[in-house]
């Protein structure tokens, strides 16, 4: 069987994913909490103010301080399930910030079967700033549902769009823990029969990574 390359119309599809896996999404984040200004006490209550006027860590709850190997997060055997023919190892995309912000990228084509996979870490500065960000990710989204014990938080949608008569079913899972954000987005297409993989293949795989990444973050805590 021989390999066809990409339509051009896919390949315009498939961009912005790109070029959001190498920019980061945007963050949505709120300043840290100014510590109160502690009040003058007499000498004998030395003790006790001392602790009220030291800068409070404990007014930002924030479990990770950097994003994890988003390469590394996903199991071989998972990858060669997901995106036949890709190489295992994954592609690191280039980020301006990889302290905070990193994504892995995987896609091959297997004879005329195609498929993307890109895994994203986004640390911010508190829990509150990624409850924000993660809720202003899903005020973009439309349809999808929950995705219980995932995370404090995850959410799952699945997409299907035509061009040239070529289907491509994408899904993106959004995944909050703590101060972190986790995304997958992971598509397929058929160039020989025009069809995309069925949307349960499509939910269940980016489910799938989406839990090995979140484990990764958690394993990784620090």
């Amino acid at each position: 069987m021989r390999s066809l390359p990409l339509p051009l119309a896919l390949t315009a599809r498939l961009s912005p994913v790109v070029v959001l896996a190498a920019a980061g999404w945007a963050l949505s984040s709120g300043p840290f909490a100014a510590p109160q200004a502690a009040e003058h006490k007499p000498a004998e209550e030395k003790t006790e103010t001392q602790s009220a006027s030291a800068p409070s860590t404990s007014t930002v709850s924030k479990a990770y301080s950097a994003a994890p190997a988003p390469c590394e997060s996903v199991a071989k055997k998972t990858i060669k399930s997901l995106v036949p023919g890709a190489k295992t190892a994954g592609k690191e995309i280039p980020s301006t910030d990889t302290e905070l912000r990193r994504t892995c990228s995987w896609n091959a084509l297997k004879g005329y079967d195609y498929r993307w996979l890109d895994v994203s870490y986004e640390v911010m500065e508190s829990d509150d700033a990624a409850r924000k960000s993660y809720e202003a990710h899903l005020d973009k989204k439309s349809g999808g549902g929950a995705v219980p014990g995932l995370g404090d938080s995850a959410y799952s949608v699945v997409n299907l769009t035509t061009e040239d008569k070529q289907q491509t079913r994408e899904g993106v899972v959004i995944a909050r823990a703590s101060n972190a954000l986790v995304m997958i987005t992971y598509n397929g297409s058929d160039f020989e029969s025009k069809k995309a993989p069925s949307t349960d293949t499509i939910n269940k795989g980016a489910i799938k990574a989406a839990k090995e990444a979140v484990a990764a973050l958690e394993s990784d805590k620090g």
